[in-house]
């Protein structure tokens, strides 16, 4: 294991997070908020000064190559430092006066995950609410990608960090260099930043909120500065530019990027694209046939609502508009079934993915074409191109982890005392980063209830599914601590 890799790259990591920390801390002492004030900034000065040591004293490390083995480890221990560093000025101020509590808080802003202890959110002063919300939009993009766009510090490239931190079973390279490829997907994501920000101002939000839910948005975290979410505004027009962020959001980067550089060919054919849409919309059509008349009075308000819950719940943002704990039954099942799902490869949104699913999907077709045709040969395609054996492996060994953390994750809920649809929520809400779920984890309720080693347990399933599962368990192998 090259120890000096990985704390050097840790080192820039924390400076990283540290300058972003001086935004909130800007606005704490803007605030006077006295605090929240002295909390950012004794994290900030401390961070700069313990990282200024090592990277003086390591400058004239000779690091030529980073193994695989050290990029999972680098991988998992930058969003461990991350949630760690990011804690702190809750916990220092006082506003979350558990660790455990501000850990689990953070963690869950860094994953994307959007699951909360706090009870009053709009108690909390601004300068935290910011840094609230700012964690998922450093985690929404990743921590990793931001930080291999400034690898060439280390005089080494990313392309390990970025196979074992950014979503899918594949990895596209967009532009010929790494860290070209970190930028330009940094760029995008700061453009569609800027372009809600002005859309949520002029539809009635103040800057603050406008950045806030922003953050959320194109994250899917869902971390809102009021308690009410999305819905405290009741306003039509603001639900659907979220709406159409949050699908936007779902979307594989490198599409929106394909999009911009005028290579809209090859997005005409992509299977996952289709598929991510179509769900969506018949989730949104059969929502909104079944709230129609039963909660809301006319097809315009269903559909509101009805595609706002959908696209949420889909790519895992978690945001929410009206309590849908309160619906139907019929409904309630859409939207537990969408848990399953997640959004598409590559993008910030959380789950299994969708190309996942269809691999899986035309793996079982085939194996029943070779029921009846055993010697014959099929070969797995999708977007018209072969899909090699090992990829399908890949997949179906994915689907059995996920599985298996699913499962653990609810057994550690039902451990405390949690009744069984609380457990499996909690599950699907943490490992598929959704945030809120059903039983006493609903819209409209929070995680504080839980006990602190199930907190604990909840922190390490966040990371679990937002680095896909393999990053994170490989590390407790015994293979990959032989030499």
């Amino acid at each position: 294991m090259n120890f000096k890799f990985l704390i050097k790259a840790l080192a820039i990591l924390a400076t990283v997070i540290s300058a972003f920390m001086s935004i909130p801390a800007a606005i704490a002492l803007y605030s006077g908020e006295t605090k929240p004030a002295f909390a950012f900034i004794s994290v900030i000065l401390t961070t700069v000064f313990i990282s200024s040591i090592i990277l003086l004293s390591g400058k004239n490390w000779q690091i030529s190559r980073i193994s695989t083995r050290e990029s999972f480890m680098m991988v998992f221990l930058s969003w461990g430092l991350a949630s760690f560093l990011g804690s702190l000025p809750f916990y220092i101020s006082g506003e979350i006066p558990s660790f455990v509590d501000a850990f689990f808080e953070t963690t869950s802003g860094f994953t994307t995950t959007g699951a909360t202890i706090l009870t009053s959110i709009e108690n909390l002063p601004s300068s935290l609410l910011f840094w609230r919300s700012l964690t998922h939009w450093l985690g929404g993009m990743g921590i990793i990608v931001l930080t291999i766009a400034i690898l060439p510090v280390l005089g080494i490239g990313g392309l390990q960090l970025l196979k074992a931190e950014a979503p899918g079973p594949t990895v596209d390279k967009i532009t010929p260099r790494v860290a070209q490829t970190a930028k330009a997907l940094w760029f995008i994501y700061m453009g569609m930043t800027a372009a809600q920000v002005i859309l949520l101002r002029f539809a009635g939000m103040n800057y603050f909120d406008a950045f806030t839910h922003t953050f959320g948005t194109l994250a899917t975290g869902g971390f809102s500065p009021k308690s009410a979410s999305a819905g405290h505004y009741n306003s039509a027009q603001i639900d659907g530019i979220i709406t159409f962020f949050m699908i936007l959001a779902g979307i594989n980067f490198t599409i929106h990027y394909r999009l911009l550089t005028g290579k809209t060919k090859s997005i005409l054919k992509n299977t996952e694209i289709k598929v991510y849409l179509s769900i969506l919309a018949v989730a949104t059509l059969f929502l909104t046939a079944n709230l129609y008349k039963g909660v809301y009075e006319t097809i315009p308000e269903a559909f509101r609502y009805g595609s706002f819950q959908a696209a949420s719940i889909m790519t895992t943002t978690g945001y929410g508009t009206a309590d849908f704990a309160k619906w139907p039954v019929f409904s309630q099942a859409i939207l537990f079934t969408l848990m399953f799902f997640g959004a598409c490869s590559g993008s910030t949104g959380g789950g299994m993915k969708i190309i996942r699913l269809v691999t899986l999907f035309k793996i079982g077709i085939n194996e029943m074409k070779y029921l009846l045709h055993p010697k014959a040969v099929f070969p797995l395609r999708i977007d018209g191109k072969i899909i090699k054996k090992d990829m399908g492996y890949s997949v179906a060994a994915f689907f059995f982890l996920y599985i298996f953390m699913l499962l653990l994750t609810a057994l550690v809920c039902a451990s405390s005392g949690v009744d069984i649809l609380t457990s499996f929520a909690t599950a699907l809400a943490t490992v598929g980063n959704i945030g809120p779920g059903f039983g006493r984890i609903g819209p409209s309720h929070d995680y504080a209830f839980y006990a602190d080693h199930v907190k604990g347990f909840l922190s390490f399933a966040m990371i679990v599914g937002r680095l896909e599962v393999y990053t994170v368990l490989v590390i407790f192998t015994r293979s990959f601590w032989r030499k």
